[in-house]
């Protein structure tokens, strides 16, 4: 059973990636009508062609593509994808290496040198400091993989905030989104006063 899951694992891994570098309007979703230019719904799918075209997993990609889109540049775009890096990391349960590999595919060679400046946001013990924060950048659920917070919005992070993991270098905690009440993945680079 073990090869079969490395298998799936090696599969989704590669049409990940894949579906990561298409042109939006080379998808079938925007084929079909269910998205727009820059990656949003535009309906639900209804049909099998359609439901076959967007689906959980495309829009978890799609919700990666347009985080890793509205990069204008800076330390806070790094960090979102090293948040969104843990994220895939977590919901596919990739090695240090697949991410390296998926980072490297999307030319996020540069994610050193991210936590500076940001001192103020963390505890000497490495926790993060709690407290409300906001957001620089758009975020999307740890569960529903769907675009819930945007840019400016309130997060707050609650005691005891120690890394739930690490990517890349990057140390990765959770956070809840105060509007809604979700759980995020943030890095420290992606929180403002």
């Amino acid at each position: 059973m073990g090869i079969l899951s490395r298998t799936g694992d090696l599969v989704y891994t590669l049409r990940f990636l894949r579906l990561l570098t298409t042109k939006w309007e080379d998808t079938s979703a925007f084929k079909l009508g269910l998205i727009d230019d820059n990656g949003k719904k535009l309906k639900s799918p209804s049909i099998d062609a359609e439901k076959s075209a967007y689906n959980t997993f495309h829009r978890l990609v799609f919700s990666i593509k347009r985080l890793l889109n509205k990069a204008p540049g800076g330390k806070s775009t790094l960090a979102s994808y090293a948040a969104a890096l843990y994220l895939i990391k977590e919901e596919l349960n990739l090695g240090e290496g697949a991410v390296e590999k998926i980072a490297e595919e999307c030319a996020l060679d540069v994610l050193e040198g991210l936590n500076e400046d940001v001192a103020w946001f963390r505890a000497k013990d490495g926790m993060l400091s709690p407290g409300m924060y906001k957001l620089a950048n758009a975020k999307v659920s740890n569960v529903t993989f769907e675009e819930v917070c945007k840019k400016g919005d309130n997060v707050q992070v609650k005691m005891d905030a120690y890394p739930v993991g690490n990517v890349l270098g990057q140390d990765i905690f959770e956070a809840t989104h105060v509007r809604t009440g979700q759980a995020i993945y943030i890095a420290v680079g992606e929180l403002r006063r």
